[in-house]
């Protein structure tokens, strides 16, 4: 039990080191000290830092995967859930938000990190798929949600989930 509570802190800290200083930043020593822990704490429960990235994302694919699931439940209205979810995450709580996207981005340079984005893609292409289907129009909502989220982050304003529905409602249609 100890053992894993260690181990949820070290990820929590990995997310907390990435916020702070991007992917760069992560080293096993910092986020032993950002968990408060020996640092080789760090090293026994992740013996890379890939280990380290991979269980950082997958903390935060899950919570993801979780919403999206509810979202798919709900079978109505999927833009407007959608939309929240994005406008929540660019909104105040953004920096763990920048964190998820920086580590989603370096799944483009490390393939460890590819199956833990997919697991999120998929999950997204089935909320959406529950409007239609369109396999074109799933996988144009899938990249109208990422390309939302990252103009979310990069305007410190984020985008209005108003805003952000009426995209979503564009593509799939108002039966929605």
């Amino acid at each position: 039990m100890r053992g894993e509570r260690r181990r949820a802190a070290l990820i929590a800290a990995t997310l907390r080191v990435v916020e702070a200083e991007g992917v760069a930043g992560v080293t096993h020593r910092a986020v032993a000290r950002a968990a408060g822990v020996p640092a080789s704490s760090a090293v026994y429960h992740f013996a890379t830092l890939d280990d380290l990235l991979v269980a950082a994302l997958t903390s935060a694919t899950d919570a993801y995967v979780e919403q999206l699931r509810a979202v798919a439940q709900r079978r109505r209205d999927i833009p407007a859930a959608l939309a929240a979810l994005v406008a929540d995450g660019t909104g105040p709580d953004r920096h763990r938000a920048l964190a998820e996207c920086e580590l989603t981005l370096l799944a483009v340079r490390r393939p460890v990190l590819r199956p833990v984005v997919h697991r999120y893609l998929r999950a997204l292409s089935e909320a959406v798929a529950r409007c239609t289907g369109d396999p074109v129009a799933v996988r144009a909502a899938v990249a109208a949600v990422d390309g939302l989220f990252l103009q979310g982050l990069l305007d410190e304003r984020g985008i209005s989930a108003a805003e952000i529905r009426d995209v979503l409602t564009h593509i799939l249609g108002e039966g929605c």
